[in-house]
């Protein structure tokens, strides 16, 4: 015969507690599973694994899931900003509100890491390389992404690389935000060496216009052939952190492909400014 607890010298209140702890344990066993959140979570979990823009069809048969219920999940998500849609495309990745619902939790190598899908897409809509820069220091900036062109014949920039911070198009974007005088601009500008020379003045009204628009284009001066068009990411304070950067030959695509793509460029950096800074 079984003894009691207070019979082996066990207070009855560990016995209780024992009891309790177990009712704990049926009734979480018994709990049910919500599955429209469930079916969220799959579906997240498994665009992150996809690295890449993927069709509905393909998530809801990869996931079993029926074909409407995938699709109305999937509008949620983006309505909630956790995952984007390309309508051109029709495919949807996970979006930045992702990255800014786990806020600091994240290092900024897993926030540029969640940057990545949305540049992959950039660059296989536009047939370009898309690069990602940080302002290093007063007067320098450094290459911390690079996504290539799917094109064959593209240009392809090996991550880590440095360059005085009024270079190329990122320097157009960086200019009016470096709190400098205009003294100090134009000695910083004379110091620099372009491969297709400009005046300062040629260079300030680019910086000018690229101010209002809201993104910078080089054509050829910083290297020979070579286009690139940036956006800039703000941080919070209102400083450009951070540049978005199209590379492309030097005539690959026609104005109004490049004023697409600026445009482009531009909108990635407003949603990319949550996620990085």
């Amino acid at each position: 015969m079984a003894r009691s607890a207070t019979e082996q010298g066990v207070p009855a209140d560990v016995e209780l507690r024992d009891v309790s702890d177990a009712a704990s344990n049926d009734a979480s066993e018994k709990m049910v599973i919500v599955k429209p959140a469930a079916n969220a979570i799959r579906i997240l979990k498994f665009l992150v694994e996809a690295g890449g823009p993927t069709r509905s069809v393909t998530i809801s048969r990869s996931l079993g899931l029926n074909a409407s219920t995938c699709f109305n999940i999937l509008r949620t998500l983006v309505l909630e900003d956790v995952v984007e849609f390309d309508p051109v495309m029709k495919t949807y990745s996970v979006g930045v509100g992702l990255t800014t619902l786990v806020g600091n939790l994240l290092t900024e190598g897993q926030r540029v890491a969640a940057a990545t899908p949305q540049m992959r897409d950039l660059a296989d809509r536009f047939n370009i390389t898309v690069t990602l820069w940080k302002r290093l220091g007063p007067d320098k900036i450094v290459l911390i992404r690079s996504v290539p062109s799917p094109a064959n014949v593209r240009i392809e920039m090996a991550e880590g690389q440095r360059l005085p911070v009024l270079m190329a198009s990122t320097g157009r974007v960086m200019a009016p935000h470096l709190g400098w005088t205009r003294k100090e601009l134009k000695a910083a500008f004379d110091a620099l060496r372009w491969q297709t020379p400009l005046t300062f003045e040629e260079y300030w009204d680019q910086v000018e216009a690229a101010d209002k628009r809201g993104w910078a284009a080089d054509k050829g001066y910083f290297t020979k052939g070579v286009q690139t068009i940036a956006a800039p990411v703000f941080d919070r304070g209102g400083d450009v952190a951070f540049t978005i950067v199209g590379v492309m030959l030097l005539g690959q695509h026609d104005d109004g492909a490049l004023e697409d793509i600026g445009s482009a460029l531009r909108e990635a950096g407003r949603r990319l400014t949550s996620a990085l800074t």
